[in-house]
């Protein structure tokens, strides 16, 4: 079994920063591609950024210039350095794993999200 933690979520004001945190634990073997999605109230969830194993990274507009995704694939966690927030960022950002595990078996995992509030 396989689980994602997200922390680092919080309130801060617009202009701020935060960074997320989301670490995997279980029976892993790799972790390929991670991602961080976020849903805002009363909308779909959206990607946000990418990561691929060899640290190749890809960003929504939105975000692009402001956001920063990294991963640290010995300890497995995948992180997301946030400049810059406006009120719109404000979400429940979750992180998306695509799991090798240990047995062999490929997994799309989900984190249980952590919230995000930036106040104007």
């Amino acid at each position: 079994q396989v689980q994602l933690v997200e922390s680092g979520g919080g309130l801060v004001q617009a202009g701020g920063s935060l960074r997320l945190s989301c670490a995997a634990s279980g029976s892993i073997f790799r972790i390929n591609t991670m991602k961080w999605f976020r849903q805002g109230l009363g909308k779909q969830r959206e990607l946000v950024a990418t990561i691929t194993e060899g640290g190749n990274t890809n960003y929504a507009d939105s975000v692009k210039g402001r956001f920063t995704i990294s991963r640290d694939n010995a300890e497995n966690t995948v992180y997301l350095q946030m400049n810059s927030l406006k009120p719109e960022d404000t979400a429940v950002y979750y992180c998306n794993a695509a799991v090798v595990a240990s047995a062999g078996t490929y997994l799309g995992v989900w984190g249980q999200g952590t919230r995000v509030i930036v106040s104007s």
